[in-house]
């Protein structure tokens, strides 16, 4: 496909550098320039315009996103900024933007942009979801990889999944993935990235091409080098790229941890049945979770490897801990070890066994709730 596109940069020198990219992209054609934005909405029709670069550095242009939507119903709006904004990402998103692009660009990026956000735009209305657990061995790992194949599946929403048990997190084993970058790169890098400059640090899953994965560090070792303030960026910047975020946390409490349950809509504690003091460690949680005035609409429970895994376990369950109880999963442990030996998940492998089942409910809960809260 040809792009035609209409550049609108403030910045003299600016203009000229990015005119000279897009003239040298192959597979662009720059239909026509403006300094002013207003010169670009009252002249720039008779190009049929596939593609607008807008520049928000300049003030007033943000708001005029619905104006250029209007005007180019069939284009895609790029804003164009010389840094990333969490805070602008989301208003261009609602605005009608399809993506964001960081000045100046080369050609690989702004190819990259446009085969990105063309299609679907940026996850505007994104969801962070955390998962938790009080303490090791809890079944969040392989609950979080079948369940973003369900809910990439059941969606077809992009799904992005980052691996923050910095310790031991083992997301790359379950997807068969060997990764040349880390969260300890991406949070390095982060200040100098972009939602897209950012994507290439997430690996895509062979199986499913919309899942990616931003892979745990490589050493134990190296989880001191994931810092909090660069670690939260990275999150909001991925929410850019994602509908759906879903974190693997270490357990128990920690500043990583504590960091992504609070950018999260929903923080999903786990725990393994098995041990008998699975509820009390739950309880405790859910006590240092209480400081919250929304606790109890932001915070859910899931128990796994529940035998026999019926609802009136699922109620018992929730009568001994006194706080509802979101979810309940299976033991089938031997399908999980096969799909996953495999490189792929079960939810995919064997769709109507009890614990794909109940995955695909809690990933259309899940999609419900946006729903709910009129999410796009």
């Amino acid at each position: 496909m040809d792009y035609q596109v209409i550049l609108v940069e403030n910045n003299r020198l600016m203009l000229e550098r990015l005119s000279s990219v897009i003239r040298g992209t192959s597979g662009f054609s720059l239909a026509a320039r403006y300094q002013q934005a207003g010169d670009a909405l009252g002249q720039s029709a008779m190009f049929k315009p596939n593609i607008i670069l807008l520049d928000i550095d300049e003030k007033g242009n943000l708001g005029l996103v619905p104006e250029f939507a209007s005007a180019f119903p069939g284009a895609a709006i790029l804003c164009i900024s010389s840094h990333w904004d969490a805070k602008e990402s989301d208003q261009i998103a609602q605005a009608g933007a399809k993506g964001y692009l960081v000045k100046p660009f080369s050609s690989e990026e702004l190819t990259e942009a446009v085969q990105t956000f063309s299609k679907s735009g940026m996850a505007q209305g994104s969801e962070v979801l955390a998962f938790f657990s009080p303490k090791g061995k809890s079944g969040k790992t392989t609950l979080i990889a079948n369940l973003a194949m369900s809910l990439a599946a059941r969606s077809g929403e992009p799904v992005g999944i980052i691996d923050a048990d910095l310790q031991f997190g083992d997301m790359a084993v379950f997807f068969n993935l060997e990764p040349k970058s880390t969260i300890v790169e991406a949070t390095r890098d982060v200040k100098f990235l972009s939602p897209i400059t950012l994507n290439p640090y997430f690996m895509a899953v062979p199986e499913a091409e919309n899942i990616r994965v931003l892979c745990g560090t490589k050493k134990p070792e190296f989880a001191e080098m994931v810092e909090i303030a660069p670690f939260e960026d990275l999150v909001r910047m991925a929410q850019s790229l994602f509908r759906y975020v879903l974190i693997d946390l270490p357990p128990g409490f920690n500043p990583i941890s504590v960091a992504a349950a609070e950018l999260a809509a929903t923080t999903y504690m786990v725990a393994m049945v098995g041990g008998g003091f699975e509820v009390l460690h739950m309880k405790r949680a859910l006590d240092v979770f209480k400081a919250w005035p929304d606790y109890e609409q932001r915070v859910k429970t899931i128990f796994t490897r529940v035998s026999p895994c019926t609802e009136k376990e699922r109620e018992l369950l929730e009568q001994e801990l006194g706080y509802p109880v979101s979810s309940i999963m299976p033991n089938e442990y031997l399908l999980v070890s096969a799909a996953a030996n495999s490189g792929r998940m079960a939810v995919d492998v064997q769709p109507d066994t009890p614990l794909s089942k109940n995955i695909n409910r809690l990933s259309k809960d899940i999609m419900g709730r946006r729903i709910q809260w009129g999410a796009p």
